[in-house]
């Protein structure tokens, strides 16, 4: 993994300019259009994105994208994309999502650039209401993370949902559920490990408890706001744990354009060798409503 980073997208060049007055969502509530967060897998934001009482069915389509270049004495190129979908009819609801990140670096004039930043994500949710406040729900997601070490992680999510507050401008909800976690791992990966004297294998299979809370709030019809902690426990392996936390903030600018931005923070207390324990992403992007 590389340090932290940030992703400024084409939303930086709007707020430059004269005439506009001044989030991608991933992994808690994962919803790129309003909470600006580009992670869509299992980890991190996992809310029903349940409608409130009085709310009717809904039909959501929305998507992002943007990208920074600069040139010169220091040279980087930095990409970011995602979509979602929203269906709710009735007591059912089924969202999916796409993502992608990519950046490359140099130093300096004279360097290569290198990659510092590539990963694809997907994910598709299913929910069912069977209560006012009670909601169970099965999610699957696959992530591809070459700085985590990942050809492929493919999480199965099941688990109940129950909501202490759900109203149409604020909520308050937990989860408890399991996590199964397959992993492949890159042969760079396994490789470099057996060359320092650890064996790793290409696959990993692991099961983990899962619980967690998440708020939203509507300050307003034009800024909205969400959090979400989650914390996996491996079972039976209990020192295999994971802790992921999210934050957003999302501003109209009218019409159907808003601007997103996310903090998001993925920590694993056993990665693979070589790999660090904790990545952070900031991310700014211009965000645009279809549906």
């Amino acid at each position: 993994m590389r340090a932290p980073h940030v992703i400024l997208t084409a939303a930086t060049l709007l707020a430059a300019a004269p005439a506009v007055v001044a989030q991608p969502a991933g992994l808690a509530k994962q919803d790129p259009a309003t909470s600006g967060k580009t992670d869509v897998s299992a980890e991190g934001f996992q809310a029903a994105q349940k409608d409130a009482a009085d709310a009717k069915d809904a039909t959501e389509a929305k998507v992002l994208a943007g990208g920074l270049l600069s040139t010169g004495n220091s040279r980087s190129l930095a990409t970011t994309a995602s979509g979602q979908l929203r269906l709710r009819r009735s007591a059912n609801q089924l969202s999916a999502a796409l993502a992608a990140n990519y950046s490359r670096a140099a130093a300096n004039a004279a360097a290569d650039t290198e990659t510092t930043v590539e990963n694809f994500q997907g994910k598709i949710r299913y929910d069912r209401f069977v209560a006012k406040s009670l909601a169970v729900f099965l999610s699957t997601s696959a992530r591809r993370d070459r700085f985590q070490g990942l050809d492929l992680r493919l999480n199965v999510d099941p688990g109940v949902a129950y909501y202490f507050i759900d109203e149409k401008a604020q909520q308050l909800w937990t989860e408890l559920g399991y996590d199964l976690q397959y992993d492949v791992r890159r042969d760079e990966n396994v490789d470099a490990a057996a060359a320092s004297g650890q064996r790793v294998d290409k696959t990993h299979l692991q099961h983990s408890g899962r619980l967690f809370a998440g708020y939203g709030n509507s300050l307003n019809e034009h800024v909205k706001f969400n959090t979400g902690v989650e914390y996996l426990q491996g079972l039976p392996e209990t020192e295999r744990w994971r802790l992921n936390w999210d934050v957003g903030l999302s501003s109209s600018l009218g019409g159907s354009f808003s601007l997103a931005t996310t903090f998001s923070l993925k920590y694993d207390h056993t990665p693979l060798p070589g790999v660090k324990e904790l990545d952070t992403v900031t991310a700014l992007n211009l965000v645009y409503t279809l549906l």
